[in-house]
């Protein structure tokens, strides 16, 4: 070959080089495609698996959001349990010990039966023949009993009542003379069923969750036929009676100074799209500060959705990451507020992969956290101070944490989209420092939310788009009762038994955080007094 080679022209030589070059530039571009490839491939293996362990989770795994500080926390092996085991199995020593010790307090005993309940007393006698014995005391257990739901029929008698004249004209004039009582105020009127029932009906299946069909199984196990049209019917009626509450309701949030927001899921049954559900959201807006949320039903998710409630809002807005939230917060007259919350859950998920770092954000994150349990009792000015004083430092030592790490990490890794959600919001994350009466996180609108994640497992979708937005308000108002700790039975009684009555210009007395609750606990049916 050599020889060959030797006896070739320059001119052949130089081509054969160049084509071993050629060769080899092309199997170096392959090697480094392969590369590529492969590095994409194991970051695609990393994603996929981190998927994963987050489904398992979500499925098998403890949903609590607490995180634990302290990395060199105590584990207990296996081994050690079996030292422990062996230490039981040997023969105990006895001793006696005498000492004293406080009684503990901590035990506060058998559970006590509320004052309020009626009680119904029943006498056991022995079974032996007493008519010869004394009576010398008796004992007295109590039990706290259950009577199911009690159906009646309630029948209103009005007596008819005349003056007898003596002349001529005395039937005519007995006619004209006819004394009758007015029938009370209905919330519908002719309807088959009281204020209490109606109410009743309400609270079992937005607060219990108990869809109307099983609401009517129990009717029926009463004995009572109701048709589910029938029952459908009541609902819709009571939606469009308090329908003007409802518009008074958002005009009160609407002028709030400081309001968060978030939205969640709800399926719709919809005419236009056979065999599928319609996915339309509930947009939840939270006033803390006047303890007041309402729900509105929008069909999507886009910019568009909230424009009813956000376009033209002036004050302080809370909001997770979510984009269409910047179009009506960038801007002079609305403070964004971020949660750190959302944060928190973020770096919680890029434990997995890295979790030296993602324990270091967390345990910064709970230190803030443990500034706001101690400052909780306090005034908004004094809560200000504190914040300056100890979460500020907290918060600017993280952030320039932070920046560094965004330069050595892979922007698609847990860690890395954990910093890309975090560091556009890290100016709205510091603005609730700068007044005492805002909150650090979301989680009060979450836990008006919950109640919709619960009736979704139950009721599965609503009947309509109507209906929807029919349940977005009986949402409102149970979830203004529970923020300000008002019996939503009682509420709803009250107020179906008052508002088909009552002046618009007074409606806003019926809210449940303006509503007297002495008035609610003190009210009785007319048919009760």
């Amino acid at each position: 070959m050599k020889s060959a080679l030797e006896n070739l022209p320059q001119r052949e030589l130089l081509q054969l080089v160049l084509k071993k070059d050629e060769q080899i530039e092309h199997l170096s571009f392959q090697n480094e495609k392969l590369e590529s490839q492969k590095e994409r491939l194991e970051l695609q293996k990393e994603r996929l698996e981190f998927q994963l362990e987050q489904l398992k989770r979500m499925m098998f795994g403890s949903k609590r959001e607490r995180f634990e500080a302290d990395p060199n926390q105590i584990k207990i092996e296996f081994e050690e349990y079996a030292i422990e085991a062996e230490k039981q199995d040997e023969s105990p020593v006895k001793q006696t010990i005498t000492y004293q010790r406080n009684k503990s307090t901590s035990h506060t005993g058998r559970n006590s039966i509320p004052a309020h309940l009626p009680v119904v007393e029943h006498t056991i006698e022995p079974s032996e023949d007493t008519s010869a014995m004394k009576r010398i005391g008796e004992e007295r257990t109590e039990i706290l009993e259950y009577v199911p739901e009690k159906f009646f029929k309630l029948v209103l008698i009005r007596p008819k009542y005349a003056r007898v004249e003596s002349d001529s004209n005395a039937i005519e004039s007995t006619q004209k003379s006819v004394v009758i009582a007015e029938l009370p105020s209905r919330p519908i009127e002719k309807c088959l069923a009281g204020n209490r029932l109606l109410a009743a009906i309400l609270v079992h299946k937005y607060i219990d969750h108990l869809p109307l069909y099983r609401q009517q199984q129990i009717f029926k196990r009463a004995a009572i036929e109701i048709a589910p049209s029938t029952i459908d019917s009541w609902v819709a009626q009571l939606g469009r009676l308090l329908e003007v509450l409802h518009e008074k309701l958002i005009t009160e949030i609407k002028a709030q100074q400081y309001l968060q927001a978030d939205e969640t899921t709800i399926k719709v049954l919809d005419k236009n799209q056979k065999k599928e559900t319609h996915l339309g959201y509930f947009w939840v807006y939270h006033a803390p500060l006047s303890r007041l949320v309402t729900f509105d039903y929008q069909k999507g998710r886009g910019k568009n959705a909230p424009r009813s409630f956000l376009q033209g809002y002036k004050g302080t807005l809370q909001t997770d990451g979510y984009a269409v939230y910047k179009h009506y917060y960038n801007n002079k007259e609305v403070t964004h507020l971020a949660c750190w919350a959302h944060v928190r859950r973020k770096f919680e998920k890029a434990l997995q992969s890295n979790r030296s770092l993602a324990e270091h954000v967390l345990t910064e994150i709970q230190k803030l956290y443990a500034i706001e349990r101690e400052i909780r009792v306090l005034t908004a000015s004094e809560r200000k101070t504190i914040r300056l004083e100890k979460s500020l430092p907290i918060i600017n030592g993280l952030g320039k944490w932070l920046y560094v790490q965004k330069q050595v990490v892979l922007p698609k890794s847990p860690f890395g989209q954990a910093l890309e959600y975090t560091i556009p919001l890290w100016e709205s994350l510091q603005n609730y420092l700068h007044d005492g009466n805002l909150h650090n996180d979301n989680n009060l609108i979450e836990n008006t939310i919950r109640p919709v994640a619960l009736g979704r497992k139950n009721y599965l979708f609503a009947g309509s788009h109507e209906g929807a937005r029919r349940s977005a308000m009986f949402y409102s108002f149970f979830a203004c009762c529970k923020i300000n700790n008002l019996n939503p039975q009682k509420w709803l009684e009250y107020v179906l038994s008052v508002i088909a009555d009552c002046p618009v210009n007074q409606l806003h007395n019926l809210l449940p955080n303006n509503i007297d609750p002495a008035i609610i606990e003190n009210h009785t049916h007319f048919w009760e007094v």
